[in-house]
């Protein structure tokens, strides 16, 4: 279990585009994972661990389950708050926990994505990569 000082968070702000919406005005129920993907790119920029990081490594970060649970629906124009938080475990994954915010600060939407490291050759990796087990230590996680 992560302490108060060490939970790693960011919230970006975004806008709904009008392809993103269906013909009842409101966000298509699949692009709340690409809001995900969002957050945690924007995650990965602010606390160095991107995707290009990854792959400069030597990895890949595959989702192998992505969960998404919707009480407000958001409208195009409309503009939103993901915030993106790392669950840190002592397994060799990438866990987030997301939450959407309308412009009226209500919840909207939470979720969660897992993903395994996989090497080169497309090998599982049991153990933290070495590189991964870095930016945890100096996470201070």
């Amino acid at each position: 279990m992560q302490s108060k000082k060490n939970i790693l968070q960011h919230t970006e702000n975004v806008r709904v585009r009008f392809n993103e919406t269906d013909p009842l005005g409101i966000v298509w129920h699949g692009h709340y994972i690409v809001y995900f993907e969002d957050g945690r790119e924007a995650f990965g920029r602010k606390h160095e661990l991107t995707y290009l990081d990854i792959q400069k490594a030597g990895f890949v970060t595959p989702i192998v389950k992505s969960t998404c649970e919707h009480f407000l629906p958001l409208q195009y124009g409309e503009t939103f708050n993901i915030v993106t938080t790392f669950v840190n475990s002592h397994s060799a994954k990438l866990i987030f926990k997301y939450e959407i915010f309308n412009e009226d600060n209500k919840l909207v939407c939470t979720g969660e994505t897992i993903q395994v490291f996989l090497d080169s050759d497309q090998n599982l990796c049991l153990y933290n990569p070495e590189f991964f087990q870095a930016w945890k230590d100096k996470m201070g996680l």
